[in-house]
């Protein structure tokens, strides 16, 4: 026994079994209603709602094992919220890729990461974007990400007049309101779980309303649903027709992982007293990035979109968990859920609308880290931030934003803050919109 966790950098002298397994129960529960709301977005896109359950497990579980054993830490992976609505709605939506080809995006991310995380160069990628744009692309996440959530709960719809207006109050706008006032409720009072509670909580509500429909023949329990819909369904077609708008949708979905990914493993273990006081240094951070770019290779060859760090790693950090045993905990129970999946694919859009509205909450909080101060960084900060929910597409926002930046800094004199990379992505980003004129 003490061979095998030792294996996950469990050391009897420092560790406790148990601290490590409650930290890891309450990381499941505070970012397991991932496994309600990817299938969900997914779907959107086309792809098979049970099959999409069972790959968004496999894959989170795979990766968070690989970070267990050898990154040796207390992460855990699943598909990442924001990544998987940038798949669902703008590669597949906006921009017309089916979801086959959009996998093909994502696996070939998940092969470059695997690349620079070997070669060492996602530094330069990532210290290439200044520090104010990477704050606004988080909070253009969140509420991009918002949006989809009133969106889907019916409080916020189309309208000729005005694009969008309220909804009408009918029993799915109410079940979506309730959500996220119960879960805010429960988050301000610090309930572990408190996004998984409110979501079933909201679906059981929904029966009496009519919201949450019951299948005919339901049980508790069910074998796992097959992958087999989604599973190594990968369509190269478009990156063989050297298409550029395609090789910008990588490098964009590329540096959304690594900056999600690095702010996570940065954040979480210097909060927890994980980094070197001196020096900063995280032990075994390389490892950690490659189990993350491994986790969403797999993932993509499942049937779902990146894989990513999750932030709500630090709910369990702050329980105690310090080595890869909570991560292991967290993959077994990932692999539990899979028999439970009648349960998780009952819930209705409606219910998850907390979710989703919370989460971008939560990513709100990198704006009070942007310098509003000099026009010269604001201006572009709030373009990125304005155009992800405005043109229903993350990649625009990012791309619209990096340009202003570019252009701000050099019309203004100030060329000499921008780096060699900025300006060489600026370039391919003009690119983009000048090739459609030819």
């Amino acid at each position: 026994m003490k061979t095998f966790l030792s294996w996950l950098g469990f050391d009897p002298a420092k560790h406790k079994v148990r601290t490590e397994l409650i930290a890891g129960l309450t990381t499941f529960l505070t970012m397991s209603y991932i496994l309600a709301v990817n299938p969900l977005i997914l779907s959107d896109a086309g792809m098979d709602k049970g099959a999409v359950f069972s790959a968004t497990v496999v894959a989170a579980a795979i990766s968070t094992i690989v970070m267990a054993f050898y990154a040796k830490m207390p992460f855990a992976l699943a598909s990442g919220m924001g990544i998987n609505a940038f798949f669902a709605y703008t590669l597949v939506l906006v921009m017309g890729y089916t979801w086959q080809q959009a996998l093909a995006v994502v696996l070939v991310e998940g092969f470059v990461f695997i690349l620079l995380t070997v070669f060492k160069v996602r530094e330069a990628i990532v210290k290439a974007i200044p520090m104010n744009l990477r704050y606004s692309i988080s909070v253009g996440i969140g509420l991009f990400i918002a949006f989809i959530g009133l969106k889907n709960g019916g409080i916020v719809v189309a309208n000729d007049s005005t694009m969008t207006a309220l909804g009408p109050w009918t029993p799915t706008t109410m079940v979506a309101a309730g959500g996220i006032l119960l879960g805010a409720i429960l988050m301000a009072l610090k309930v572990r779980g408190a996004l998984f509670f409110t979501i079933i909580i909201m679906t059981l509500i929904g029966i009496p309303l009519g919201v949450t429909q019951i299948p005919e023949g339901f049980t508790l329990l069910s074998m796992p649903q097959s992958m087999e819909p989604v599973a190594f369904h990968i369509d190269f077609s478009r990156f063989l027709t050297f298409d550029i708008d395609y090789y910008i949708v990588v490098l964009t979905l590329l540096c959304m992982d690594l900056l999600d990914t690095i702010g996570t493993l940065i954040g979480a273990a210097t909060g927890a007293g994980m980094a070197d006081k001196k020096t900063g240094k995280i032990h075994n951070l390389n490892k950690a990035l490659m189990a993350d770019a491994v986790g969403t290779t797999v993932g993509a060859l499942c049937g779902t979109s990146t894989v990513t760090t999750y932030v709500e790693s630090t709910t369990g950090i702050l329980e105690g968990g310090r080595t890869g045993l909570t991560a292991l905990m967290v993959a077994g129970l990932f692999l539990v859920s899979l028999f439970f999946s009648p349960v998780f694919l009952m819930i209705p859009a409606a219910a998850t609308t907390s979710a989703l509205f919370l989460v971008g909450v939560m990513m709100l909080r990198s704006i009070i880290h942007i310098d509003f101060i000099d026009f010269t960084e604001s201006m572009p900060c709030f373009v990125t931030i304005l155009m992800m929910p405005f043109t229903a597409s993350i990649s625009e926002g990012i791309v619209l934003g990096m340009l202003s930046y570019v252009l701000v800094k050099v019309c203004t004199g100030r060329y000499k803050e921008l780096s060699v990379v900025m300006c060489i992505l600026a370039a391919f980003f003009v690119l983009k919109y000048l090739a459609p004129l030819f």
